[in-house]
């Protein structure tokens, strides 16, 4: 039986199935998250969560039947064999993470190369934004992440490679900050000297809370974080994912109709949000408020869903998890991803 008379046939049964759902408060899914729109056949019963208290839940406790998922943890996690998880081109979150490295002022960190020989927070080493950055930083800049001297803020217990058997790779210094102390109070104290990533949202696993970025004594490495971003993309053509979206195994193998109902799903979430932000641009072009290449720019969707439309980002991603010694061997999309979704 074809997916299309499957999913048909579940709809017209009225059976549907009630699955557990986890997203962060993110715009290209909240129309999915408030019930606005939804998936053939399934009903979704939807939590909001930090992604750094989701992964941990999903890898550890397997809390949610869907949910978002950092790219680098499910690629770590599957290079050990076949996880409870399977991965739908869904990619909820993206940046150019390299911009958000934060330095303190007096550190003598001014370009990308003074951070060599430098002691640099970063709340997960295993992180995707974590793997971006360095990659980002080597590829672009040169500098190899065994030139910097790490400090790890998530431990053992409260973190994403706790549950995927996280070693710091051969060559890499990785200090552990004790469970007492966090990134932001060692900026604060002298102790680092920058931070990769800093995340202060409450959460149960991330710790630092104070704001930097209103602090006078610290900076952004790329002073303008926008045009380095632009700078990078023009070169690259990367714009890195950060999150995709996973669905338990068991389910999928029960009911294969699910993938792609709940990929139809979330395009159309995504379709929603395109078409305020397309009435929004109407009325700004109307009013005279925008330029010819200003309305080009907000008339594309940078993130699209699907394979085809991001091969070339994910096949960096598996490449630079495997090369920053994270995984044993190079993963390939085949492994991650659903059968059904590759042709995407």
């Amino acid at each position: 039986m074809s997916f299309d008379k499957i999913g048909f046939a579940e709809a017209q049964s009225g059976a549907r199935l009630e699955l557990g759902l986890a997203l962060s408060d993110n715009e290209n899914t909240r129309p999915l998250r408030d019930g606005e729109v939804t998936a053939q056949g399934v009903r979704l019963l939807p939590t909001a969560v930090h992604p750094s208290e989701m992964f941990w839940r999903q890898l550890k406790f397997g809390d949610f039947d869907i949910s978002e998922m950092s790219m680098s943890s499910l690629t770590i996690a599957t290079s050990h064999g076949p996880t409870p998880w399977v991965a739908l081109p869904v990619f909820t979150s993206r940046e150019f993470f390299h911009t958000r490295i934060l330095v303190r002022a007096d550190a003598g960190i001014n370009q990308p190369s003074d951070l060599r020989g430098k002691r640099v927070g970063v709340p997960e080493y295993q992180q995707t934004a974590a793997i971006w950055g360095r990659g980002a930083l080597q590829h672009e800049f040169g500098i190899e992440p065994r030139e910097i001297e790490w400090f790890m803020e998530r431990t053992p217990d409260k973190s994403h490679g706790g549950a995927t058997a996280f070693k710091p790779p051969a060559g890499v210094t990785v200090n552990q900050i004790p469970a007492a102390k966090n990134i932001g109070e060692m900026l604060l104290a002298g102790e680092l000297d920058a931070t990769l990533l800093y995340l202060t949202n409450l959460n149960l696993v991330d710790r630092s809370r104070v704001d930097l970025t209103s602090d006078a004594r610290f900076k952004y490495l790329f002073a303008d974080r926008k045009a380095e971003g632009r700078r990078y993309f023009a070169k690259t053509g990367i714009y890195p994912i950060n999150h995709a979206v996973v669905v338990r195994r068991t389910l999928l193998e029960q009911h294969p109709w699910l993938a792609l109902n709940l990929y139809h799903g979330f395009v159309a979430a995504r379709a929603e949000v395109l078409r305020r932000g397309q009435a929004m641009l109407k009325s700004y072009d109307e009013l005279g408020l925008l330029n010819d290449e200003a309305a080009r720019a907000l008339a594309g969707d940078p993130m699209a869903y699907g394979i085809k439309a991001n091969k070339h980002v994910l096949e960096i991603i598996m490449e630079y998890v495997h090369a920053q010694g994270l995984t044993g061997r190079r993963m390939g999309l085949k492994e991650l991803f659903a059968p059904s979704t590759l042709d995407l």
